[in-house]
């Protein structure tokens, strides 16, 4: 038979196999559909969409290297921050009352009870929050949400900057809404209880609406960047590491004049024996700044702090008003020595050095896996390597799974962050000529902010990237 005449055969035999099907199908029940023995490109098209395959794609789902590693990482992060904080909880409540002999003639029983009661309350609320955070986002990832929500918004945006940036938003919305009840209640309930808030709702409001439109703003330009970089350009890790390496910088610099101003007003310190001794200070240690200012923080809480921020020539020091109220001249000298320690030992550098690299290697080491299609059918997306949003999936399915992990980054970074403070703290000393200014300070500030004198070894390890009081003090004899 000639090779004409066998096309035309099989295609009069695909057209009646496909009006019986058609006939077929509109007298049967759709849950007979599956089991049409000519109707096999139906099955073909949606693989695992009746009856027992469904259930054989979750237990797919559940076998994938990913989700394992989600799942591992997740339940090993959850039940090692429920330990620690559970293991502080019962030494708070064995030891924490009890005052160390060289902290006696400063701390009272009453500040001590009443830290008790303060990191009691605190707990319970964190037990709370992180269970249901970590439950919600759970269920979020693996139950397929996210896909669901970029396949409704894909067939609404053409455009692939308006569907990343579209979808990213969308996310990030259910954490966002899930955290406000425990935000208020930490700041309206809690820390007003203890003395500590000074907030009011009308502020409360207006920081969040401040805060969503300056994230906004920075979601459109990072996320706008970021496609045009995976649509555009082939090296897109090492561009990616590098735009990201630039807004960190920039960030430095407008920060400090164009963000801050935005919650807070920075009043120029004036003339007095505080500033002349943060000057003499400044001076002897050779740091350049464009002054010294105090923010209002006292409208918010009567928590206390300073810090130094800026890059270059918009470096400035910045004192809460709590800080200058709760601590003596010397005391405040005191604690700007220690930031100037931070700064003359190059520790924010050196900080940079380390982080810079490994956002290279991280970007690099992610971009291996963008390609991997279990990665996106493990948690319900669809693989398609020409669309450029899917390098942006990829990167936020990796924070996911890779997240809870980052306990034991934290463990390490903890333990450079004490090193440097340790340094910071032996400079104070040797700028003041003594480490009594500063332990006074440390005291002082630990009593004023309820923080516990008393720490289990490993709660401190996982959560603190300060020594704690007594191991300050004691390096300062």
């Amino acid at each position: 038979m000639p090779s004409e005449c066998r096309a035309r055969d099989a295609s009069c035999a695909n057209a009646e196999r496909d009006a019986a099907c058609e006939a077929f199908h509109a007298l049967a029940p759709c849950k007979h559909r599956a089991r049409c023995i000519l109707c096999a490109c139906r099955r073909k098209k949606t693989p695992f969409a009746y009856g027992r395959k469904k259930r054989y794609t979750r237990a797919m789902q559940f076998s994938n290297l990913f989700v394992i590693l989600y799942c591992v990482g997740t339940f090993l992060s959850f039940l090692l921050h429920n330990f620690i904080e559970r293991l502080q909880y019962v030494f708070r409540k064995k030891y924490g009352r009890d005052i160390p002999p060289e902290l006696a003639p400063y701390i009272t029983s009453r500040d001590a009870e009443k830290t008790c009661a303060y990191k009691d309350a605190r707990y319970r609320l964190w037990v709370f929050e992180y269970g249901t955070s970590t439950t919600f986002g759970a269920v979020l990832l693996l139950s397929g949400f996210y896909p669901h929500v970029f396949r409704a918004l894909k067939s609404v945006f053409d455009n692939p900057y308006a569907l990343t940036l579209i979808f990213a938003l969308t996310v990030s919305i259910p954490s966002a809404v899930l955290s406000l009840p425990f935000e208020w209640y930490e700041e309206f309930v809690i820390e007003k209880r203890f003395g500590f808030s000074s907030m009011t709702l009308r502020l409360w409001i207006a920081d969040k609406l401040k805060s969503i439109a300056l994230a906004l703003i920075v979601s459109v330009l990072l996320l706008s960047a970021m496609t045009a970089i995976f649509e555009h350009v082939s090296a897109w890790p090492f561009v990616l590491a590098s735009v990201y390496v630039a807004f960190s910088l920039l960030m430095s610099f407008i920060y400090p004049r164009l963000i801050a101003p935005l919650f807070n007003k920075f009043t120029p310190l004036g003339e007095g024996a505080l500033k002349s001794r943060i000057s003499d200070f400044m001076e002897r240690t050779g740091f350049k700044s464009s002054g010294v200012f105090i923010m209002d923080a006292s409208k918010r809480s009567k928590h206390s702090n300073a810090y130094f921020t800026g890059f270059g020539k918009t470096k400035r020091v910045v004192l809460y008003d709590t800080l200058v109220e709760q601590l003596s001249v010397d005391e405040v000298g005191a604690v700007l020595a220690h930031e100037l320690g931070h700064y003359k030992k190059h520790h924010i550098v050196k900080r940079f050095a380390v982080t810079i690299p490994l956002v290279y290697i991280v970007l690099f080491a992610a971009a291996r896996l963008t390609s991997c299609e279990a990665l996106y059918s493990g948690f319900g997306f669809s693989y398609d390597a020409a669309l450029p949003y899917m390098k942006f999936i990829a990167l936020f399915l990796l924070s996911e799974v890779f997240g809870g992990y980052g306990i034991f980054v934290r463990l390490v970074s903890n333990f450079f962050s004490r090193k440097d403070e340790y340094e910071a703290d032996a400079y104070a000393k040797k700028l003041c000529g003594s480490g009594k200014p500063l332990s006074s300070a440390l005291i002082a500030l630990n009593r004023e902010n309820n923080g516990e004198v008393r720490t289990a070894k490993i709660y401190s390890a996982f959560t603190y990237s300060h020594p704690t009081l007594l191991e300050r003090l004691r390096a300062l004899e």
